[in-house]
C-alpha cells in the first residue's frame, strides 16, 4: 500500500509500526532521501554557500540553487516565493489560511455551479472537496492542530471563517434542494450542512491514522451514497 511504502521511508515510523505520529506540528520526522542528502552535504560538501569564490563553496551553492529550483518547480511557485519572510508562525498560519480559503472555495463554486440540481451540486462540492484535500493533504493536518489550540489565534478565527462560509454554501443548496423536492421539507438544514462537514473531517482523521490519504478518494463515492440516502427524498 501506498501509506505502507511511505511510512517505510521514515526511520522512527519503520522502527516503531504500531505507532500512530500526529505530533509533526511540534517535531516532523525526517524520511530517508533528506538524511541521505544531509549526510552527503556534510560529508563532501560542506561550504559556506553564496559566500564564497572557492571551489567547494561552489559546489555547495550549485547543489542549493538546484534543490531550491526543483522545490519551486513541485510546488508550482517562482523560487523567490520560496522566501517570502513572516514575522511569526501565526503570520504563516495567517497565509495558508489566506491561500486555503481562496482555492477551497473557488474550487467548491466552480464544482457547484456546473450542476443543474441541488443535490448533485452537494456531491459535486463533495467531490471537489476530497480531491483538494487529495492534492494538499498538510492542509487538514495544519487545521486540526489549529483548531486544537487554546488560545484565539488570528488563524484559529480565520478557520472558524472559512467553515462557516463553506457551510452558507451548503445551506443555500439544501434550502434549494427542498425547494426543489429534492430534499423532504422536514429536513432541518443546519443538521444536513453539519453532518456533510462532519463526514468529510472523518474520512480525513482516518486517512490520517492510516497514513494514506488517497484512501479517502477510494472511499468518498460510497460515502456520499450514505449521505444522500440520510437526506434526500425517498423514491
Amino acid at each position: 500500500m501506498v501509506g505502507e511504502a511511505l511510512r517505510g521511508q521514515f526511520p522512527t515510523l519503520a522502527a516503531n509500526p504500531d505507532v500512530a505520529y500526529l505530533d509533526s506540528g511540534a517535531t516532523s520526522q525526517t524520511p530517508e532521501p533528506v538524511l541521505a542528502a544531509i549526510d552527503d552535504y556534510y560529508r563532501h560538501h560542506r561550504a559556506s554557500v553564496h559566500r564564497g569564490v572557492y571551489a567547494l563553496a561552489i559546489e555547495a551553492t550549485g547543489l542549493f540553487e538546484g534543490a531550491r529550483t526543483q522545490i519551486a518547480k513541485r510546488m508550482g511557485v517562482t523560487q523567490g516565493a520560496l522566501f517570502r519572510h513572516f514575522a511569526s508562525k501565526d503570520a504563516i498560519l495567517q497565509a495558508v489560511m489566506d491561500w486555503v480559503s481562496e482555492r477551497l472555495l473557488t474550487r467548491i463554486d466552480k464544482a457547484t455551479s456546473a450542476s443543474e440540481h441541488p443535490l448533485a451540486a452537494l456531491e459535486a462540492a463533495f467531490t471537489a472537496h476530497i480531491d483538494f484535500i487529495c492534492e494538499h493533504p498538510g492542509v487538514p493536518r495544519m487545521l486540526f492542530g489549529e483548531l486544537q489550540r487554546a488560545e484565539q489565534t488570528m488563524a484559529k478565527r480565520m478557520a472558524h471563517t472559512l467553515i462557516q462560509r463553506y457551510g452558507e454554501r451548503l445551506m443555500r443548496l439544501v434550502a434549494e434542494g427542498k425547494e426543489r423536492g429534492e430534499l423532504p421539507d422536514t429536513l432541518d438544514e443546519r443538521a444536513a450542512v453539519t453532518l456533510f462537514i462532519g463526514t468529510i473531517q472523518g474520512l480525513v482523521m482516518q486517512s490520517l491514522l492510516a497514513g494514506d490519504v488517497e484512501r479517502i478518494r477510494a472511499s468518498a463515492p460510497g460515502v456520499f451514497a450514505l449521505y444522500r440516502r440520510a437526506v434526500a427524498v425517498e423514491k
